[in-house]
């Protein structure tokens, strides 16, 4: 009775039920599927190969999959990482291996492939090698980091890319259009188009998504057209693609620092904003500020260091959104200060040589005499204290170890206080150059 008195619908979401039935429904990816393409060449005439398509959410992996299937003509079979296990990948190698023994072939795909650990991915291994299933993992993740390289060794990558405003346009249309959406409002103003295209954020799940909330919120409210008052109140918390941690995440930092080491106030800003716009934590971004003062802008403009530094302090101390504010201070005077590698570069050389050279003695005019015994041994006896030197600076000492003592990395630049540094510099190396008193000399 109950049955009777509330029938059940099943329900399937409106980006399943316009799943593209071949190539020309297929929007986007022009650069792996446009014509005259090499993977498109490749699926039209049905010969494939194990591959990993690499791309954001909502591009058209597991779409492209499943076409990849009906053009080879081949049993498609589907396992996810984030709900299956062992028991599942045997059991679609099992039905994978009966297909053969038909003489069928067989598409595995292999959902969010990433979140396999190394031996699940080595499962697959066996059954690539032999052809008992053409390979098709979907990953949003670097395959570099997060796949096996055994498993990369046989299959191609192929890097999809977020849907632009033409793409995620076509699809919008052909939903409009196509009787299969049964959408109960069609009718979608230029306006509200705009909004769901830029709210959709490159993403065609979620473009098809708003548009099948916005066309039942519309058909709620007898109205005869999707309006953009409607898509603004579904649309009311934009949530940005953002990976906290995945490569997104480290695009955009990138993109941020090098910003900054290109001196470009704008593009930098735009970098923050993005990524406080998706959700990242403002004081990761502070503690790269940081870095960047240091790494980018040196001695060239110290000041950098501490207005970087002050603005981590405001966040902590202040919290969002004067702390923010603060951080884009010193984002803003970072990218417009001078610009110097130098001690970074110094740095990063001594450390080389200290890894890959002997543990050379410390040069006994510079160690400590805190004993009788090392006072004996001549500790310290000859160093030279600059301060009751001309200049307070003891011209021809040396303070490498013998070995290295021609050894120079602190090479400033002509920029900034930097310029500064480098004629005092030059003066102190001319002092040494005529003194008599020369450590080490030949």
């Amino acid at each position: 009775m109950q049955d009777s008195l509330f029938p059940q619908q099943q329900y399937e979401p409106l980006a399943s039920r316009l799943r593209p039935r071949n190539l020309q429904e297929y929007a986007g990816q022009g650069h792996l599927l446009g014509e005259g393409k090499a993977l498109r060449k490749v699926i039209e005439q049905g010969l494939l190969h194990s591959m990993i398509f690499w791309g954001p959410p909502g591009v058209g992996k597991t779409t492209l999959a499943r076409l990849l299937a009906q053009y080879a003509d081949a049993e498609f079979l589907s396992v996810s990482a984030v709900m299956d296990g062992v028991k599942e990948i045997r059991s679609a190698v099992q039905r994978a291996q009966m297909f053969r023994a038909q003489g069928r072939k067989t598409l595995l795909f292999v959902d969010e492939v990433h979140r396999f650990n190394k031996g699940q991915q080595d499962a697959f291994l066996p059954f690539v090698e032999d052809g008992t299933v053409i390979f098709i993992g979907a990953t949003t993740e670097n395959p570099s980091f997060e796949l096996n390289g055994a498993l990369l060794s046989r299959a191609r990558v192929y890097k999809l890319r977020s849907l632009d405003a033409a793409d995620l346009q076509v699809m919008l249309n052909q939903a409009l259009t196509s009787e299969l959406s049964l959408l109960p409002v069609r009718n979608c103003e230029p306006a509200a188009a705009e909004l769901l295209v830029a709210a959709a954020d490159g993403d065609g799940r979620r473009l098809l998504n708003l548009l099948e909330m916005a066309a039942d919120l519309a058909m709620a409210e007898n109205k005869n057209a999707i309006t953009a008052e409607i898509v603004a109140e579904i649309c009311q918390e934009s949530v940005r693609r953002f990976d906290k941690g995945g490569d997104l995440f480290y695009e955009q930092i990138s993109a941020l620092h090098k910003s900054v080491r290109g001196s470009s106030a704008d593009g930098a800003l735009y970098w923050f904003a993005r990524m406080l716009d998706g959700g990242c934590d403002p004081l990761y971004v502070a503690r790269r500020v940081v870095r960047m003062a240091s790494e980018d802008i040196g001695n060239a403009d110290p000041r950098g260091l501490t207005l970087a530094l002050n603005a981590w302090d405001v966040q902590e101390r202040l919290g969002s959104p004067e702390g923010e504010l603060a951080i884009a201070q010193a984002i803003v005077y970072l990218a417009c200060a001078p610009k110097s590698n130098a001690v970074y570069t110094a740095f990063n050389q001594v450390r080389a040589d200290v890894r890959g050279m002997p543990s050379y003695d410390v040069p006994v005019h510079l160690r400590n005499a805190p004993t009788r015994l090392m006072k004996e041994q001549g500790y310290g006896q000859e160093y030279r204290y600059a301060h009751d030197e001309p200049e307070a600076y003891a011209a021809g000492e040396c303070y490498l170890p013998e070995q290295i003592r021609e050894r120079r990395y602190y090479q400033p630049v002509a920029r900034g206080l930097e310029s500064k540094i480098a004629e005092k510099l030059a003066h102190l190396d001319s002092l040494d150059k005529n003194s008599p008193l020369k450590r080490y000399s030949e």
